[in-house]
């Protein structure tokens, strides 16, 4: 992943560029605060040089305060090469490519229904709508399960739905910050935990955290659907997952319900974060793949069928963060497969 994530972020740059597509190199410090986190980030340091991200500085305390005044900490990780873009615009953009070149967009397609046809496959709507094609390549994230099970491919790993709530740093404070500010990963713990992140418009985000959400499309605590929950309930790789981080799944919960409890990890690294600086921001909800086992599935899988319906059928499964930043790697990497899979030649 960290391969794809150092190439996508070169071609997201050249593509950014190519298409007058503004972006900011901002860079990032991942910032250790004690020695067992040192050690840590030592060993991140390591992974990262072999696989060859560029550019990376390890600095002191010192070097902390000349990249970012207004934060804390006893040796970091520099990455200069980082940078911000809006998303949504790059994404439009593509869908702006993906048309001038003979490309259909369906908005508003729930597809309820596949089926095998002479040559190809016939995807049906809920609302009636067919799309006829030869093969198909199904990036369905949340609902990537369900579709798997409609073409006749095993449900697992599945999806269980949780949601990462932002908080808003204060226009004020928000002039603190310079770039990402990221702690180092906990091996303990299943999510990164809260960090800094500048946006194009200036505001700063803070988070994510990570909550079991009560619907698959559950961006709020208040949206709740009944068989997306039954669903997580009654498979067992939840309960397992469960046991092994009950404390810090409750301490998630919490710190949602009462956005204060945040305050103190954020002063960790920017002290002068207070709890009349932070207000409810955005969330979105992440498909976390799983298997029975209770484990969260951290690497990309592709499956399809053996025969039939199932083997015109590409289905990505999972794609790991940073996912948007290696977007134009994954493509090609999705290309890969479909000509692997299906005998063709796209290139």
């Amino acid at each position: 992943m960290a391969k794809l994530c150092v190439e996508g972020m070169q071609a997201t740059y050249s593509y950014c560029d190519q298409h007058n597509i503004p972006y900011k190199k901002v860079g990032k410090l991942v910032v250790a605060t004690n020695d067992l986190e040192e050690k840590r980030l030592m060993d991140l340091w390591e992974r990262a040089n072999q696989n060859g991200v560029p550019g990376l500085e390890l600095v002191d305390a010192k070097g902390i305060k000349e990249r970012e005044p207004a934060c804390v900490g006893t040796k970091a990780i520099w990455s200069p090469h980082t940078g911000i873009v809006d998303w949504a615009r790059v994404a439009r953009h593509y869908g702006t490519v993906f048309q001038s070149r003979g490309g259909i967009i369906h908005k508003s397609f729930e597809a309820t229904e596949f089926t095998e046809i002479d040559g190809g496959v016939k995807i049906t709507s809920s609302k009636g709508v067919e799309v006829r094609c030869k093969h198909v390549i199904a990036c369905t994230g949340l609902y990537s399960d369900r579709t798997a099970k409609l073409t006749g491919c095993h449900a697992e790993p599945k999806i269980v739905p949780f949601r990462g709530e932002y908080l808003l740093l204060s226009k004020e404070k928000s002039k603190l910050i310079n770039g990402n500010i990221y702690p180092v990963p906990d091996p303990r713990f299943p999510f990164l935990g809260v960090h800094f992140t500048p946006r194009m418009d200036g505001e700063v985000w803070l988070g994510p955290n990570a909550v079991l959400a009560f619907a698959r499309e559950g961006y709020s605590w208040s949206k709740f659907n009944l068989k997306d929950l039954a669903e997580v309930l009654v498979y067992p790789g939840f309960y397992r997952l469960a046991g092994k981080y009950l404390g810090y799944g409750l301490d998630q919960m919490l710190g949602s319900i009462f956005i204060r409890r945040a305050v103190k990890e954020l002063q960790k690294y920017v002290p002068e974060v207070e709890a009349s600086d932070i207000s409810r921001g955005p969330a979105g909800v992440r498909a976390q793949a799983m298997n029975t086992d209770g484990d969260l599935v951290g690497d990309f899988i592709f499956s399809s069928g053996d025969s039939g319906l199932g083997a015109r059928v590409l289905h990505c499964r999972n794609a790991p963060s940073p996912a948007a930043t290696s977007s134009l790697a994954i493509a090609k990497m999705v290309v890969d497969k479909m000509e692997q899979q299906f005998n063709l030649k796209l290139n």
